[in-house]
């Protein structure tokens, strides 16, 4: 259940038997290993040299240990760039080619390097397919990261004009689906589309949306025929891909993740609250400087296990300082084994930590790992072996993680639209859904993350945070759905080219709310009107509409009186942004009503539950006490639970749910 990432054409080949025997009597059981080797590999065109990394295997498997074998295709070598210079992408925002020197430095649309990437990837698979100690394959890593998606090269033109020609068949098509006619837009053959970078002002909303799609395909297809080459030739060997934050890639991730037997996800909890929580005051980010914000980590942690309905991994666990956020504090006393037993909490089958060694050289000199570069044990080091003696105890292979009750509906589309056109500054799809996330984990409630095109039958409470485009399946479904469903504002206001719908918003959702949009108000996000809900007062603020409906029943009002949040049946729609008190109170209620157990035990407190293991998570400084249930049985941790702690207990009601 545990693994490490290791490179060991960093370290003399002396080296790697200590290393192995080492990593052997840690309890490690994964390696990962070959992701950024290309070069290695292949030093000249077509001079394959898979010696050095036969070795490495070989003496990684003699020690017991089992590999995960990465295809090197993030950073194609120096050589290649030059061969084909035009497998470069081009920055859309300034125009000019990345180029080498650093990783990711490929072009989506390169049919060159499509070929280049698979043929380095089949020879791979090839040598090591079958070999008894490769047990699974990574590919390439972390796919769009350092927003890669798209790309303002030549080549990426064409091939959207061919894209373009695929989808609308015909010019006129395109021209009445985009709605050219505005601003003299309109194109006489497919040929004179340019890529919507660069212009004057802002380009058409349905021209962006279709170079979204269109680059989300191009990401898609190229990790698709990278999954069926190592399939041709390593059958019955496991195959997945180290995810970043879904909202950084820019695609569609449940695509992404299709015919992948598990995902994986790149945990660094305090690097990605430093660039997420920049524009907070020091007062208030200072309180999770050390620690990450306590649903930050689990956020994306639960996305990837939603992204393919099944088992997911930790392939990179932050391990101490990075070295790429803004700022890169030291882990707060705790935190390595905290994060790990966290990442079991929600469902991870393995946790690998990154990495075995801090490298002396390079652009990651400043990484963490769990040695330091003269070999030393780090802090991270005897966290590790706690957690792993836990994780035993805990025998948490008979607690295999349960489905939620709550689901939360998200996808690419959303965001592609809410980025294309915010309408207002404070409009942000990532902060608006993982404000109602955070709201659900405040209160210890288990959520799983789905898509447009789940069956929503098997949950008890359905939220849509921010879905503007919605088609009469997605309805469809939701009848069939005795769930009770929450649909934010903004739901429904898109046809799927990016127009207004011509009944108004929520658009096909009046099917099952019949309601209409009048208009809309975005506001500054300090200057909110007011949310009557239950005899108290909320923020109602960001995006508020003037909802109108000759049924249904009001739950919340303006402070006009006039309606913000209407029921119909099961469906309730919120015709306004609110505050995360609202959110939290709110969806309480609603748990309430549905017989969802809820644990609102404070700001730092996080409770999860896996199988029948409650866990709680004490992210403060200070100890707190638990109000645990009268059946509690503590099987880790106390009740009164320490600073940066963690308690788990099995109780009769968690057994049941």
């Amino acid at each position: 259940m545990f693994g490490i990432c290791y490179y060991p054409e960093h370290w003399p080949e002396s080296q790697w038997k200590t290393d192995a025997r080492m990593m052997a009597g840690l309890g490690l059981t994964y390696v990962r290993i070959g992701e950024f080797a290309w070069s290695r590999l292949e030093p000249n065109p077509g001079e394959l040299n898979f010696a050095w990394l036969d070795k490495a295997i070989e003496i990684l498997n003699d020690a017991g240990l089992k590999v995960i074998l990465g295809t090197p295709t993030a950073t194609p070598p120096k050589w290649l760039v030059d061969k084909w210079p035009e497998v470069l992408p081009v920055s859309p925002e300034t125009g000019r080619v990345r180029g080498f020197g650093s990783r990711r430095h490929y072009d989506f649309s390169s049919k060159i390097y499509l070929r280049e990437a698979l043929r380095i990837s089949e020879e791979m698979a090839k040598r090591y397919g079958e070999h008894n100690a490769v047990i699974g394959w990574q590919t390439d890593n972390e796919l769009c990261c350092h927003d890669t998606t798209l790309s303002g090269s030549n080549t990426a033109k064409q091939a959207f004009q061919c894209w373009c020609e695929q989808r609308y068949g015909s010019i006129d098509a395109l021209n009445e689906a985009w709605g050219n006619v505005f601003w003299s837009m309109e194109y006489r053959h497919f040929g004179e589309i340019d890529l919507p970078l660069g212009a004057v002002t802002e380009t058409n909303p349905a021209h962006r949306l279709a170079y979204r799609r269109f680059s989300s395909d191009k990401v898609i297809d190229f990790h698709q025929q990278m999954i069926a080459v190592i399939r041709q030739h390593a059958p019955g060997k496991l195959i997945t891909h180290n995810f970043i934050p879904m909202v950084d890639t820019g695609v569609d991730n449940y695509a992404l993740a299709k015919n992948l037997d598990f995902t994986s996800y790149d945990n660094y909890p305090l690097g990605r609250t430093d660039l997420q929580f920049a524009d907070w005051p020091a007062e208030k980010l200072q309180r999770y400087m050390r620690t990450g914000h306590p649903d930050f980590g689990t956020y994306y942690q639960d996305q990837t296990r939603g992204l393919n309905d099944g088992e997911f991994w930790i392939m990179e666990q932050q391990p101490g300082p990075v070295n790429w956020a803004a700022n890169n504090p030291r882990p707060a006393p705790g935190m390595i084994r905290f994060w790990t037993l966290e990442a079991f909490a929600h469902g991870a089958s393995c946790v690998c930590y990154f990495r075995w060694r801090q490298a002396p050289f390079a652009q990651e000199q400043m990484h963490a790992g769990l040695l330091r570069p003269d070999g030393s044990k780090a802090d991270a080091w005897p966290q590790m072996e706690q957690a792993r003696d836990e994780i035993k105890a805990l025998d948490l292979l008979t607690h295999s993680p349960s489905r939620a009750s709550v689901a939360l509906i998200s996808g690419a589309e959303a965001q592609w639209v809410s980025e294309i056109e915010r309408q207002g500054e404070a409009y942000d799809f990532n902060n608006i859904q993982f404000e109602f996330y955070s709201a659900l984990r405040a209160l210890g409630v288990n959520v799983d993350f789905v898509s447009v095109e789940a069956d929503f039958s098997q949950y008890t409470i359905v939220i849509a945070p921010s879905l503007p485009i919605i088609d009469e399946a997605f309805v469809q479904r939701c009848k069939r759905s005795k769930a009770t469903f929450i649909f934010a504002p903004r739901a429904g206001a898109k046809t799927r080219e990016f127009a207004y719908p011509l009944t108004l918003p929520p658009g096909p959702l009046q099917a099952i709310a019949p309601l209409r949009v009048l208009s809309v108000e975005t506001l500054r996000a300090d200057c909110p009107g007011e949310l009557h809900w239950q005899g108290k007062i909320y923020e109602a603020g960001i995006w508020r509409e003037e909802l109108a409906a000759e049924n249904g029943e009001v739950l919340g009002r303006y402070e006009d009186g006039k309606p913000a949040i209407l029921q119909f049946g099961n469906v309730i729609y919120m015709g306004t942004l609110t505050c995360s008190d609202f959110l939290k109170d709110f969806f309480h209620a609603i748990c309430d009503r549905a017989g969802i157990a809820t644990y609102r035990w404070g700001e730092d407190i996080r409770v999860c539950q896996r199988g029948a293991l409650m866990f709680a998570f004490n992210y403060a400084g200070e100890a707190q006490d638990l109000p645990l249930p009268d059946d509690g049985d503590i099987v880790l941790g106390q009740r009164r639970i320490a600073p940066y702690g963690v308690t788990v207990w099995k109780s009769a009601a968690s057994a049941l749910q």
